[in-house]
């Protein structure tokens, strides 16, 4: 497909972004920690560290997992913790031993983690102490897994006061950690300490080396892991900073950063801003708005990333009118599709619109995004960014042309060269001319902006007509007594399929005929929802704040929804 998008390229964006100006991520980290020494590299929970001691904490773990541990090049070492100064340096010190980082998220059930495990044959892992009981539970049920356990608290990179402190109230006061026992744990803290008295070997890193281990695939089945290489994510690393340099400045920008960091959207996003110098403030519990936004507060952030739920919940609460957003210049959303009436509210509020992006685990993530400087919400992901190639292609492999819907396939140097393990799921992503089926459908307009529909399993088919819960949940979102909103197809045996609405009320007073109506007057007769389902509590989310629509969709054969249409409906 011809590259029409770089005929709208914002200006001073080059077509292609210097891809090999690092062999590995540790050179980015230390290129920075050289450069800003002296700035604070990352803050949460109100303690800080700067670059040098990032350095000097990363190197001091690093020595520890090759020397104490005997760790070699490539072994896979896990990571399960949320935001905290900690997640960082165990990142770095990971990568700068040779090793591979295999992110894994702290609300694992016991089979999911111990998959994971499994699967990646992990060595190590780090782990909160308040999910270490998880852990436990997978070392007893496997007592053949050989696994060393490095645990840590809350407050263990606090200043010593803070750091007891914190660690006591979130045992004792709040209870926050089950009870556990692992034989042989080691302390993080004590890791730390153990290798600072041994000096780190350098490891030789190619583009070709593995960096990540990135679980993804878990809702249609058994988690894979996707491969992520150095080249990989040092490519995306200088694509992202290609797009938005033009608005950023080195060593000058605080960004917040609540989205989980062992999710491939925030990691990228983190290591963007190492690569600038610039300051993440790291939330460690978004869901805990206030104080959340007690951190908006006291930094003067100039960036933000997030996912829509997040941004509406921001909107949502009165205490955000009281943050000062004058210093703001970038705002980055991703992760599912960002609604109008969020983007506009949004924009009224701060006067800083959302750039909306478009990504997955398997491109490290980021391949398209909306140029910085839109006035308003586009309803488009934006075009591919430097040194990306994009296109739609049919169910035979055909390409599409310019608006018909088809899937999106990708190929550039930020996509994963595979599965770990799975050369079967790997042949099955790729055409065989080397494109990324994506699973997402959409197209492409005649400026080069891709407009993603849905995922191919999300889509309803209605008598013989494709629906896209997108444009449905976007059409019912306007609605100012609407919340949350997800659509799902049911079963009829009249159309095949018709749409339900599950909704969360913003308005108490708001009913079946008033939001029906209003569909009628934003969505074609065959679009318009058949089925409304209102909901008291928050609807089902993953970590980063998306809906999960496979969640609300009945799991036992449903009755035909038509008999449940509302009597005044059409």
């Amino acid at each position: 497909m011809e590259k029409i998008w770089l005929n709208h390229y914002p200006k001073g964006v080059a077509a292609e972004a210097d891809v090999h100006a690092f062999a590995s991520l540790t050179q980015v980290l230390q290129s920075s920690c050289e450069r800003f020494a002296d700035l604070p590299a990352y803050s949460n929970m109100g303690a800080s560290i700067s670059y040098a001691q990032l350095d000097q904490l990363s190197r001091d773990f690093a020595a520890y997992l090759q020397c104490e541990l005997g760790l070699h090049k490539g072994d896979r070492v896990a990571i399960m913790s949320p935001n905290l100064l900690q997640y960082p340096v165990a990142l770095f010190g990971v990568l700068r031993a040779g090793l591979v980082v295999v992110n894994v998220n702290p609300q694992y059930t016991v089979p999911e983690l111990a998959h994971q495990l499994k699967d990646s044959g992990a060595v190590a892992i780090v782990v909160l102490e308040n999910f270490a009981h998880t852990v436990q539970a997978v070392l007893e049920r496997n007592p053949l897994m050989s696994l060393v356990v490095i645990t840590t608290e809350v407050g263990d990179l606090f200043p010593l006061v803070k750091e007891v402190i914190t660690n006591m109230v979130v045992k004792f006061v709040k209870k926050m950690v089950p009870p556990w026992q692992i034989a042989d744990a080691v302390e993080f803290n004590a890791a730390l300490r153990d290798g600072r008295e041994h000096t780190l070997q350098p490891v030789a890193l190619t583009p070709d080396d593995i960096a990540f281990l990135q679980y993804t695939g878990g809702t249609t089945g058994v988690a894979k892991g996707a491969v992520l290489t150095h080249g990989n994510l040092v490519a995306n690393v200088q694509q992202v900073s290609a797009w938005i340099a033009q608005n950023l400045r080195e060593g000058q920008e605080v960004v917040v950063c609540p989205l989980p960091l062992y999710h491939i959207f925030a990691l990228t996003a983190m290591l963007v801003f190492v690569k600038m110098g610039g300051h993440s403030v790291l939330i460690t519990n978004p869901r805990d708005m206030h104080a959340f936004i007690h951190d908006l507060k006291k930094h003067p952030f100039t960036a933000i990333i997030g996912v829509n739920t997040l941004y509406r919940a921001l909107l949502d609460a009165p205490e955000f009118a009281e943050v000062d957003t004058r210093a703001l210049r970038v705002v980055i959303a991703g992760g599912m599709a960002v609604q109008q009436v969020v983007a506009g509210r949004w924009k009224q509020a701060t006067g800083v619109p959302i750039i909306e992006g478009y990504g997955l685990t398997e491109t490290s993530p980021v391949v398209m995004a909306n140029p910085l400087d839109i006035d308003a919400w586009t309803g488009t992901v934006g075009m591919p960014i430097p040194s990306t190639q994009a296109t739609i292609l049919d169910e035979s492999d055909n390409e599409l042309p310019l608006g018909e819907v088809g899937e999106i396939c990708i190929r550039g140097p930020q996509v994963t060269p595979g599965y770990w393990n799975r050369p079967d799921e790997t042949a099955q992503v790729f055409t065989p001319d080397g494109w990324l089926r994506t699973g997402d459908m959409g197209y492409m307009d005649e400026r080069g902006y891709f407009k993603i529909t849905d995922r191919k399993k999300d889509m309803i088919i209605v008598s013989g007509f494709k629906v896209f819960p997108n444009q449905i949940e976007d059409a019912v979102a306007l609605h100012p007594g609407v919340a949350e909103v997800a659509a799902i197809g049911m079963f009829s045996e009249h159309s095949g399929e018709v749409v339900k609405i599950v909704v969360v009320k913003k308005d108490p007073a708001l009913t079946q005929e008033a939001l029906l109506a209003h569909c009628r007057q934003h969505l074609t007769d065959y679009k318009v929802p058949k089925v409304v389902e209102f909901r008291d509590e928050p609807l089902p989310k993953s970590t980063i704040g998306k809906i999960l629509r496979r969640q609300l969709r009945a799991p036992t054969a449903p009755a035909d929804p038509e008999a449940l249409r509302p009597a005044t409906g059409p």
